[in-house]
């Protein structure tokens, strides 16, 4: 009995952990905190995974380089692309949800993280005319001896890298982002996620019961309404 109930404990515990913890990459905290400081990746700053002194890397545009990655092998990205680029940057950095997708064989990395159809859309169109050299930014860079990325093949526009939407977000960070087949349960990398976040309630929440999905989807589509509306009155009222 003893035995069963420190087992137990020790799930509850591991779980809680990995739901309100951080991922477990270089430049992340064990546990997020507010960053009041933050030069970018402000969504976050009531509680950060990251800390401010990172997104100083991505205050100024164009973006060089975040760490040792160079954003610039195929030259500037577009200021259309390198916004979307960095919504995805500071997710993985320093939102306090992005460890609920933990990837369990990395715990440095994100799985399966599911985006809307609409944000991979978008994203692909504010990109296509940029040009890029890697199918997956995180397995096809050649590293040099001072551990910064190099082009193995040639620069093409990323229209030809990637068919669409779809095919950008479920390639270019390796497994790390999917498609959701939900307009509501997924993410955008806006104020809007929170809401998302409330009715994800595990991490597969599409591949839960169809009868729990739909109220789920019921429920943040009824949210979200809400929420738009109430956006659109604070625009009214500032004109």
């Amino acid at each position: 009995m003893l035995r069963f109930a420190i087992t137990l404990f020790a799930v509850i515990t591991s779980s809680t952990c990995q739901r309100y913890g951080c991922l477990e990459g270089d430049t992340h905290k064990v546990k997020p905190s507010p960053e009041p400081n933050m030069r970018e990746c402000t969504l976050y700053s009531k509680s950060s995974c990251c800390y401010a002194d990172f997104t100083k890397q991505l205050a100024h545009s164009p973006v060089i380089k975040v760490n040792n990655n160079y954003w610039n092998r195929c030259g500037q990205l577009s200021k259309s692309c390198e916004d979307f680029t960095k919504k995805i940057e500071c997710f993985y950095r320093c939102s306090p949800h992005a460890a609920r997708w933990m990837d369990p064989s990395y715990t440095a990395a994100i799985q399966s993280v599911p985006l809307c159809q609409s944000f991979c859309d978008d994203w692909y169109e504010a990109c296509k005319d940029d040009s890029i050299c890697v199918h997956n930014w995180l397995t096809d860079w050649e590293w040099d001896e001072s551990g910064e990325n190099r082009c193995k093949n040639k620069c093409i526009p990323y229209s030809e890298m990637y068919a669409n939407g779809t095919d950008m977000c479920q390639n270019m960070w390796g497994e790390s982002f999917k498609v959701s087949k939900s307009s509501c349960l997924c993410l955008q990398m806006n104020k809007k996620d929170m809401m998302a976040i409330k009715y994800l309630r595990s991490e597969s929440s599409e591949e839960s019961s169809s009868s729990s999905s739909s109220s789920e989807e019921h429920a943040c589509q009824k949210k979200l309404l809400k929420f738009e509306k109430l956006k659109g009155k604070e625009k009214d009222q500032t004109r």
